[in-house]
């Protein structure tokens, strides 16, 4: 009897280990970042080409129009962002870490593609990288201002990051050259359940969405089209079938607490 107790022990310890293994088991391989790459040396990986975003319908832009002869300029007022002159007050540049500024002040691109400035006037500028665009509004202040300085910005450029992150949220960036690692970066990368082999981004074009994988273990990623991120971006970390598992806590909270208690009354009777 005592033996059939022993046997009886020895199989609930071993089917406690066995749930406990499978409950947290992870490849490694699937959780490191590039592992495609060799680690014994320099490795050259090919680069995705960066475009300039366009200027769309909707967009937020920072305007900042800066002249050192303010006395030909009575119209214009100290900027909200550094302290130089600018028509309008210019533009705060609001970014935010782990939530969207609640308000984002700037000049808003209408729906004919057109930006009102004050003392300027209305100004067509989607379907314009922002260089351009700086380059644009510089001829028109020049009408105005003696030798204006412009700067034009993206004020509410954002990517979303939902999933398996640890920061899941929409950022606002101040800046264009953004990049899918980045974005990671920002939402306190993936959580250990994140597939970083299969990765969703969606990508507004035109009336419709753009949806592809990304796989983060491999370097093929960084000279994909889709390495840099552009306005409005979503990336969907998808989860692993381990968090799955976890998620089932009242079953798997269930049979461990009975694992427990036949492994402790097999204990106890094998001492009898």
């Amino acid at each position: 009897m005592n033996n059939l107790y022993k046997k009886t022990g020895w199989f609930y310890l071993f089917a406690f280990s066995f749930i406990i293994m499978i409950s947290s088991c992870r490849t490694p391989q699937n959780v490191i970042y590039f592992s495609d790459l060799d680690s014994t040396k320099v490795n050259s990986v090919p680069l995705a080409k960066f475009k300039e975003p366009l200027i769309q319908t909707d967009d937020i832009l920072s305007i900042n129009i800066q002249t050192l002869d303010l006395e030909s300029t009575p119209g214009m007022g100290a900027s909200a962002t550094s302290g130089a002159a600018s028509p309008g007050g210019g533009a705060t540049d609001n970014s935010s870490q782990g939530k969207e500024a609640n308000a984002t002040s700037g000049f808003l691109v209408d729906e004919d593609g057109n930006v009102e400035i004050p003392m300027i006037g209305s100004i067509k500028l989607a379907g314009l990288t922002t260089n351009q665009a700086r380059e644009l509004v510089r001829t028109k202040a020049a009408k105005y201002f003696k030798d204006p300085t412009v700067e034009v910005r993206f004020a509410n450029y954002k990517i979303t990051m939902l999933g398996e992150v640890n920061r899941p949220s929409t950022y606002t960036v101040p800046y264009k050259k953004v990049t899918v690692l980045d974005a990671i970066s920002m939402a306190g990368d993936l959580t250990i359940y994140g597939k970083r082999e299969n990765v969703l981004l969606m990508r507004e074009n035109g009336d419709k969405k753009d949806v592809v994988r990304l796989n983060l273990n491999s370097s093929t990623l960084m000279a994909s089209e889709y390495y840099y991120l552009k306005q409005n971006d979503i990336i969907y970390v998808q989860p692993s079938k381990a968090k799955s598992s976890a998620n089932d806590a009242d079953r798997v909270k269930l049979i461990t607490i009975l694992i427990s208690v036949a492994t402790l009354l097999t204990t106890i009777l094998i001492r009898l």
